[in-house]
């Protein structure tokens, strides 16, 4: 069984537009008019969750859900034959919308509200159940960012939790978060720099930097990690060696990049849970971040696709 955190769920909300209208003066008309619209749940431990259901894998998202949106949450992820042990909180899931100009899908327009804010009666009521089910576990991801209240400490908590359970960890996050994690030496790491390029104050913008900081990390006792070089090409590190992942594909085919990330990442653990090789798991996670990309669907549906999408992927040691 996998076990997804997502400490801060969303309801996704995307729209699709011809161009965004953005006025300067008050006569200037700034209706914009989307001809497409999509609403799911959101979050990177969530749609982790949605891609190895779609590959057949069971899995239990879990984190905190509040209000109306929080049932939106729940309802879609059952309807996805996802188990689900959220925690209610007194506060409303947060929805995160993105816009998509036409050609230019690959540049998202991204707006995330803050989420919520937790109590402290409400962070124990997780954690006992995490510790709960935790046993059962064979991988645990956590992802995304944290609700206010909760401690800077928390995936490094939950990531020696599983361990000691005898869990492989991925944690995907940013920031001090993410940083502070590494100090129970997760199984794989990707930091999210969909908001700032840099890991623990080093910037991830040239292949020299991915490079050094990922080193940095196997000293830490991380087997894996795994950083976005640019939209159709990843740089995975490892103790053995350094891959870089080139999906040859154009950018122009790309409907909607929300989740596709998190699309590669159940991907990959799918492919690692058979014992496939570690070039195989690769090309097998980016084909279906690429094709997700690829859909209006937020993560892809089709399992043949994604196997047929692996010849467009090169993996290649550097």
């Amino acid at each position: 069984m996998i076990i997804t955190v997502t400490l801060s769920p969303a309801i996704d909300k995307v729209y699709w537009v011809d161009r965004l209208k953005i006025g300067e003066v008050t006569q200037e008309a700034f209706l914009t008019r989307a001809y497409r619209s999509s609403t799911s749940a959101g979050g990177k431990g969530i749609n982790v969750s949605i891609m190895l259901a779609r590959l057949g894998v069971e899995s239990v998202a879990m984190g905190l859900v509040g209000g109306h949106t929080g049932h939106v949450v729940v309802r879609e992820l059952r309807d996805e034959n996802v188990t689900t042990n959220f925690v209610w909180a007194q506060e409303e899931t947060r929805t995160n919308v993105t816009i998509l100009e036409r050609d230019r899908e690959h540049i998202p327009i991204k707006v995330n509200e803050p989420g919520i804010r937790v109590t402290d009666i409400e962070m124990d009521r997780f954690l006992r159940r995490y510790k709960r089910i935790v046993h059962r576990a064979s991988w645990v991801v956590l992802g995304g960012s944290l609700p206010d209240g909760a401690s800077l400490d928390i995936y490094r908590d939950l990531a020696m939790i599983a361990k000691e359970a005898g869990a492989r960890v991925v944690v995907t996050a940013s920031g001090e978060p993410l940083t502070r994690s590494l100090a129970a030496c997760p199984y794989l790491v990707k930091p999210d720099v969909r908001a700032e390029l840099s890991l623990d104050g080093a910037d991830l913008q040239t292949l020299d930097q991915i490079i050094t900081a990922g080193r940095g990390m196997m000293a830490c006792g991380v087997t894996m990690i795994i950083v976005s070089h640019d939209v159709t090409g990843d740089i995975v590190i490892t103790p053995e060696a350094i891959w870089e992942i080139e999906a040859r594909v154009k950018t122009t085919e790309f409907r909607n990049l929300v989740g596709a990330d998190d699309a590669l990442i159940g991907g990959l653990i799918y492919k690692l849970m058979e014992d496939a090789p570690v070039e195989e798991a690769l090309q097998f996670g980016m084909a279906a971040g690429i094709l997700s990309a690829e859909s209006d669907d937020k993560i892809c549906r089709d399992v043949e696709r994604i196997r047929d999408e692996m010849r467009n992927i090169v993996v290649r040691k550097l």
